[in-house]
Parts: structure tokens; sequence; C-alpha cells
């Protein structure tokens, strides 16, 4: 069962904080000490799985760790907690992440650090450009944007604490410790030379063009549309709509084949129920992350571009953050 997952799935991550704590007690002479994240108080939903933080860890975290004597450096968990029952939950992608971001907000330290093996943010994927180079600072809906749409360093999710509480949070690499990282930020002064922050590229994306069968001007058309999203349980990436016609984007590259094409069936039997449905597969949504005050001079240079490799726009949409087209 999902419950008995979590409690396996569980093990890895309480025995690696035994061990480093061991490690440097013994090697380095340090009064480390271990804790399981929900010794501190951090509470969850029963959603195995992908459980949500409970609004009451944050003082029961606050109130724990204070207690902790200030000579010793606390070892936790990331990526577990418990339910009000008791049981261990996991936290989903991000998790650890999201472990260090809520005890850092619970806190309100000055920064929070998250330690990957990178150079922090890169402007695009380093292994479809080669000269790609570090962000040195981001805002929260930048990186936000960024990571739903293909930059994998760091999950939206894990960034919701410290954003809430306005502490930056600061990605740094592992196997390069001098370097500062990417700071990500509240808000930033943009660079007028340099509109474009990022790019970031998701593949294996299926699009959807959904045309309403009814008259122009009936109303209900997108609330039945996402009403069958929500019954098989089908997040949507992207969406342009027009008052008879939707299209969207669907994430559905981690499905395996086999499963793939059976959400896709279904899915399509219950659209064309109520539209005229048409599946595209294999996919890609280049995601251009930039300033608001040049968007629309960034747009039109990327349609250029487009237009002068051959390469045919099938959707454009840009999110109500409007850092993102």
């Amino acid at each position: 069962s999902p419950r008995t997952k979590d409690h396996l799935v569980s093990f890895g991550e309480r025995m690696s904080v035994r061990i480093m704590a061991a490690h440097l007690r013994e090697n380095w002479n340090v009064q480390a000490q271990y804790f399981d994240a929900f010794e501190l108080g951090l509470t969850t939903n029963s959603e195995f799985g992908n459980a949500e933080i409970l609004e009451e860890s944050y003082e029961n975290v606050k109130r724990a760790v204070l207690s902790i004597d200030e000579n010793v450096i606390p070892i936790v968990t990331g990526f577990i907690a418990k339910d009000r029952e008791g049981n261990i939950t996991t936290l989903g992608r991000g998790g650890s992440d999201l472990t260090a971001s809520t005890i850092g907000a619970a806190l309100g330290v000055s920064e929070v650090q998250v330690w990957k093996d990178v150079d922090g943010i890169l402007s695009t994927d380093p292994r479809v450009v080669k000269n790609a180079v570090q962000v040195p600072v981001v805002t929260f809906e930048e990186a936000s944007e960024m990571a739903y749409f293909g930059a994998k360093v760091l999950h939206p999710i894990a960034m919701q604490p410290a954003m809430k509480c306005n502490i930056p949070v600061r990605v740094k690499n592992s196997y390069n410790p001098t370097h500062p990282g990417t700071r990500i930020i509240g808000k930033r002064e943009t660079n007028k030379d340099k509109p474009v922050t990022a790019i970031s590229l998701k593949r294996g994306v299926t699009l959807i063009d959904i045309v309403s069968t009814r008259m122009l001007g009936a109303y209900g058309f997108l609330a039945e549309v996402f009403k069958v999203f929500a019954q098989y349980q089908i997040s949507v990436d992207m969406i342009a709509s027009s008052e008879v016609s939707v299209s969207v984007t669907l994430d559905v590259a981690s499905l395996d084949e086999k499963n793939r094409n059976q959400k896709c069936s279904v899915l399509e039997r219950a659209l064309s129920e109520i539209a005229f449905v048409k599946f595209a597969h294999k996919k890609a949504i280049i995601s251009i992350v930039t300033s608001i005050p040049r968007s629309s001079w960034v747009l039109a240079n990327a349609m250029s571009a487009l237009e002068e490799a051959h390469i045919d726009v099938e959707m454009i949409s840009q999110g109500a953050s409007k850092y993102n087209i």
C-alpha cells in the first residue's frame, strides 16, 4: 500500500542522518546529533507519496529546534514526516529541499541553502546548449516558472515556505563549494540589456486541441472540459483558450508508453462527448523567462528566430505571472 511504501522508503533517509552524525562526531570532533524530522514536529496530511506539510509544523519545529543545546549541530532527515495519526509520510519530488525551506521559514533564518551538483541555476540546459551560463540572481517567480517548465534544479514547491516568509534561497554546488551559486529572492532589478533570464525546455509533451460542438456563446464549456481532467486526475501544463476552443498541454513524459496511451485514450473518449478533440504527441515546450517590460520585444525576436529555423509554433501562452512566455 502507499502507506507501507512510505514507511519502507523512509529508512534510507533515517539511516543517512545517523551515519552523517556519527561521522561528524568520530572523524571531525563535531558535536552533531541526528533527528528524524517528525521528532521535531514536521507534520503532514495523509496523502502518502506526496504529502503536504501542515501549518502547525512551523510552530512545532521552531519550538523543538530552539530547545536543542546551542552547541549541538542537528542533522535532520529531509523528505519524510508523519501525519496526525503517527504514520510516516513522504513529501514527493523536492521533499528534502522542502524540509530545509520549512525549517528555515520556521526559524526565520537569513538564508536557506540547498546543495546540488551544479553551480546554481543555469541560463538553459547545458546538455542542449554547451555555453550555458550561471544566473547569479533570480526571483522566486522566475525560478518557479523555470522549474515548472523543465529546469530541474529546484522544485517550485520546495521554495514556497521561504517565499512566503521572504527568506532568500541560495543554490550551491557540493562539488564546487567556493562558487557563490544562484540567489533566489523576492524582487530584483531587471537588466534592460539582457531581458531574458533563462530558457527552459520540456520534451515529451502531449498537445490537445478541444473545439466545442456547441453554438457560439454557450456557457459552461471550459467548466465541463476541466471537470474531465479533474475526474481522471490529469494536470495541465499550459492553456490557451477562446470562446469555443481550448488548447492544453499535458506532461506525460514520465509515464511509460502503455500508461500514457491508456490515459490519453480514456481522456479522448470523455472529451469527445462534449467537443471535437485532436491529440498531438512528442511535442516540446520552450519556455522563455523574461522581464515583464520587455516581454513584447522578446516575443517578437523569439518568433523571428523560430521562423528562420523553419520551426512552426503550434501554441503560445503567457502565464499569469507574466514572467514566462
